[in-house]
């Protein structure tokens, strides 16, 4: 599929996925004959990580090097027993920090709900004919 598609079903912008292409984060699986890139299923699953990862704080360097882990936990099927564990335990740890960031975002979001919802409660006594609410 051509950038455009790819752009639509990962929401993410045109220059987001050129920018991903430039930083090596992700690169297009082929290109057009007229030069246009050509992206596959595993390529938007690549760009989903990438999507999913962003909101959580984790720089391009950290999303690299958890996708060049699970790159080769899913090509090394003849990996040194120590070098796959290494592999898992990388993953792990990134699982551990995103566990750690949606959990503060949690937080954050119910303090902002409860913010909102303050001042919803203020507007009524203030204005109580408005009909909101």
């Amino acid at each position: 599929m051509q950038i455009g598609e790819v752009a639509a079903r990962t929401e993410l912008s045109l220059r987001t996925i050129r920018h991903y292409e430039e930083t090596g984060l992700v690169t297009p699986s082929a290109r057009s004959q007229g030069g246009f890139r050509l992206y596959t299923e595993a390529d938007v699953a690549r760009l989903m990580v990438i999507r999913r990862m962003k909101p959580l704080g984790f720089t391009l360097e950290q999303m690299r090097e958890l996708l060049d882990a699970t790159d080769r936990l899913d090509t090394g099927g003849d990996l040194p027993p120590e070098e796959r564990q290494d592999l898992l335990q990388r993953v792990r740890t990134y699982e551990q920090s995103a566990t750690e960031q949606v959990e503060k975002l949690r937080v954050q979001l119910a303090r902002a709900e409860d913010f909102a919802a303050t001042l919803r409660t203020r507007l009524r006594q203030a204005d109580p004919g408005s009909g909101q609410g």
